[in-house]
């Protein structure tokens, strides 16, 4: 079974408020075996349009990964970034 991964855009506009997404997503990145791979750091846009943060996280499987986007810890999680920043977030089976 191939595995997933989030694929994450994201600008951040309020880095104090983001923190409590941050640190709830993490639970429920943690209860769905996830594994972060890139978080922030340095990049370059090399063809259209770009955000501050990018984010890939794998998961064991494209189920594992929407259960995760779809459960009640992420979508609190979610509800905290509101008025903190925007995301670009899809979801993508691996080979």
């Amino acid at each position: 079974m191939p595995k997933a991964y989030w694929i994450a855009h994201v600008t951040v506009s309020n880095p104090d408020q983001y923190k409590f997404y941050a640190t709830e997503a993490g639970i429920a990145f943690k209860k769905f075996s996830a594994t972060i791979l890139a978080r922030g750091g340095p990049h370059e846009i090399m063809e259209g349009q770009g955000r501050q943060r990018n984010v890939v996280i794998e998961f064991l499987s494209l189920q594992a990964a929407i259960d995760c986007y779809n459960s009640e810890e992420y979508q609190s999680a979610k509800a905290k970034r509101a008025g903190a920043g925007e995301a670009d977030i899809i979801i993508v089976e691996g080979v």
